[in-house]
């Protein structure tokens, strides 16, 4: 298959959504987050998707996410909002709303709890396909969504002019190659234990949530595998394997992404939205034992790590517009 143009980037951020201390946005700290990972190496931000705690912003949220980020990339990198719904009507708002808030792209998750026919789910993906002039990136990740997108659903979807890419957190290399082999869809690891496995078989980038710690190692690994340096993109892999363990294996990346982030001043609160919590003290030990295996990351100095589990526990709720909350 010819290959696509890509209109996403390479290394994209899943980007955690910065809180104060009471559970609302915090728009300076959003602000500087994105310029810090853009600074790092991403060329592409997601807002609003899993790590970006979709499903407890409002969708003034959502879209000032969008304009925010599209205002601090400047060019220098492509926003992409993922802030569907699993109520096909409701994600067709949002991202013709995303579109002419700037967005660059649209990420579509499966469809969450209804647990759709492959029917129910490609008709989802066209629709909304057909609603926007947008780039699409489909979601597959079935750890949270209950059911995968199969591999004849994601090549009927292939033939939408507007689906160009696949995100993947299922984790099945096998129908990767073959979807790579039989469409000239794009794929993004999804899964930071993956990203190089997924790209030495022929995938375009990533969309980590490590790399809102820094996007630094992503960028040496993407760059090492465009040129054919399998050496230095392997001893990248292997540097950063500790971060992903600390990130990813104790509690979920959102959390421990904002515990880590605010333990280097990066952020000015670790606060997560109920029904996410901050880390108990047995799982912000491992995070932080975890982390002691870090060593000369660029972009992340742990030898400034200062962990807060007091300001790190409990959630808060978000206001919701007219209500007394």
């Amino acid at each position: 298959m010819s290959p696509r143009e890509n209109p996403f980037g390479q290394v994209l951020v899943a980007l955690v959504t910065p809180f104060t201390a009471d559970g609302e946005v915090d728009w300076p700290g959003v602000e500087q987050h994105i310029d810090d990972c853009i600074t790092a190496g991403a060329d592409g931000i997601v807002v609003t998707g899993t790590t970006g705690e979709t499903s407890t912003l409002t969708d003034p949220e959502k879209l000032r996410l969008v304009e925010v980020g599209k205002s601090v990339a400047a060019g220098r990198a492509k926003i992409i909002t993922g802030g569907g719904s699993n109520e096909t009507a409701h994600a067709i708002h949002l991202y013709k709303q995303s579109e002419k808030a700037g967005a660059d792209g649209v990420m579509i998750v499966t469809p969450y709890y209804n647990k759709p026919t492959q029917a129910g789910v490609l008709t989802h993906f066209r629709m909304i396909a057909d609603a926007t002039d947008l780039p699409v990136i489909l979601y597959d990740i079935p750890g949270r969504t209950g059911i995968p997108i199969t591999y004849e659903t994601i090549v009927r979807a292939s033939h939408h002019p507007n689906i160009l890419a696949v995100k993947d957190a299922k984790g099945d290399f096998a129908e990767v190659s073959r979807v790579l082999n039989n469409t000239d869809l794009m794929y993004f690891s999804g899964d930071d234990t993956n990203v190089l496995p997924h790209l030495s078989i022929g995938a375009t980038g990533l969309i980590g949530v490590t790399a809102n710690i820094t996007s630094t190692p992503y960028r040496t690994i993407v760059d090492a595998v465009n040129r054919g340096d399998l050496a230095t993109a392997t001893a990248e892999h292997k540097r950063v394997e500790p971060l992903v363990r600390a990130i990813m294996t104790h509690v979920p990346g959102t959390v421990a992404a904002k515990y880590v982030l605010h333990g280097l001043g990066r952020i000015g609160s670790p606060r997560v939205r109920l029904p996410l919590v901050g880390p108990e003290d047995t799982e912000a030990y491992a995070i932080e034992t975890s982390l002691e295996a870090v060593r000369d990351i660029p972009g992340a100095d742990f030898s400034n790590f200062r962990p807060d589990r007091n300001a790190a526990a409990g959630g808060a709720l978000p206001k919701v517009p007219g209500t007394t909350r």
